[in-house]
């Protein structure tokens, strides 16, 4: 072979060897860059709340002997975020919707338990209290209710039945005194004072109201039986309405332990301290207990911005809490929900609002602060 092929052969011979390992090192970064493309983002981590250095809110209303609690729904007690908070900062909670008729008896002869029992199962775990949410009231009743036919004497029993099964189920003795109240009877006053004319008044007339209350006692004779109502916090024609009916049942004999004031407000709406505490003492001589059971406080009617709109709303639950610290007869502070992530106010009027004593983060807002040290100050 000619010495020119041979040299030939071997110039070939390395331009092969050269793109092999060209192809190999362009192969080997093509799967590295396919792997890091591959790694998925990590993911967004779950809000984390700030821990408040000064004192949980539990353990400064404890030392006032009160009980400080939420409105909770089972699905929220599944995010260890929210239950790590409500943990921390309440000693009681009240179940937003479960308890209602249409979700906890949708049939006849059916009863649904599963939510009640979800909430006061995690209460009982964690050392919480619960205030039953409700016997009695107008509103969230089942087509069965609605649409049945019955006489007076009928809807009566189907009233003493229902109530009968319902408190019974969570008796207070028979469940380690967890679920300590329960409001009977919810908005029965209408705005002028006179009894609002809902369902059971026109199917059993002014006597459902006491015989709620008799049939919750027989069913359950150590929780404390509430009248729950909205808008009759300070002094209006409602309030006194609210006095009338319950000084009434008093007077005839008829169980009645307590009665909440619900608190729904807003900025520049709420009663003063004075027309509070005035209203809370009345109740309280007639040897009644008050709460404020569902206290949130909407935003969205100020013009301000945000941080002047959580301030005031910051004095609105300082003057309430005053009021309650003030009347010895008050002995617990609700409000409808944890965080602002979950009020039914922003879905109720279409629009941004941000009532609670928490964020949507989970963050504390001056009006827990407010709480706190109207607690400290006392």
């Amino acid at each position: 072979m000619a010495r020119s092929q041979r040299i030939t052969r071997w110039i070939i011979l390395a331009l092969l060897v050269d793109l092999l390992l060209l192809l190999t090192v362009a192969g080997l970064g093509v799967q590295q860059a396919s792997s890091l493309d591959a790694i998925p983002e990590a993911p967004k981590p779950t809000p984390t709340p700030t821990i408040n250095p000064r004192p949980p809110l539990r353990s400064l209303a404890e030392e006032h002997g009160l009980l400080v609690g939420v409105a909770v729904a089972p699905g929220y007690l599944e995010d260890p975020t929210y239950t790590a908070l409500l943990k921390r900062e309440f000693n009681a909670v009240t179940p937003e919707n479960v308890m209602k008729w249409d979700t906890i008896h949708p049939e006849s002869d059916r009863y649904d338990f599963s939510g009640g029992d979800a909430i006061v199962n995690f209460a009982r775990r964690n050392g919480l209290k619960v205030h039953g949410h409700t016997l009695v009231w107008g509103n969230q009743l089942p087509q069965w209710v609605l649409e049945g036919d019955y006489t007076r004497e009928q809807w009566i029993e189907i009233l003493r039945q229902h109530i009968t099964t319902v408190a019974g189920h969570y008796r207070s003795s028979a469940n380690d005194h967890t679920l300590i109240a329960w409001d009977v009877v919810n908005e029965a006053v209408g705005k002028n004072g006179e009894l609002f004319d809902n369902f059971w008044l026109q199917k059993i007339g002014p006597e459902y109201i006491s015989l709620a209350f008799q049939f919750a006692r027989e069913a359950d004779p150590d929780a404390l039986l509430f009248y729950n109502d909205n808008g009759g916090e300070g002094l209006n024609p409602k309030s006194q309405g609210i006095y009338n009916l319950v000084k009434g049942l008093v007077q005839t004999g008829v169980p009645i332990d307590g009665v909440g004031l619900q608190m729904h407000t807003a900025s520049g709406q709420a009663p003063s301290t004075h027309e509070l505490a005035a209203n809370m003492k009345r109740l309280s001589d007639l040897g009644l207990q008050v709460q404020v059971t569902e206290m949130d406080v909407r935003t969205q009617y100020s013009q301000d911005l945000l941080p002047q709109k959580l301030q005031a709303q910051a004095d609105v639950y300082r003057q309430v809490m005053e009021a309650c610290l003030e009347s010895p007869g008050c002995t617990g502070f609700f409000t409808w929900g944890l965080t602002d992530r979950f009020s039914w106010i922003p879905g109720y009027t279409g629009k941004a609002d941000y009532p609670l004593l928490f964020d949507e983060n989970y963050q504390a807002k001056p009006a827990l602060d407010a709480l706190l040290s109207i607690l400290e100050d006392r």
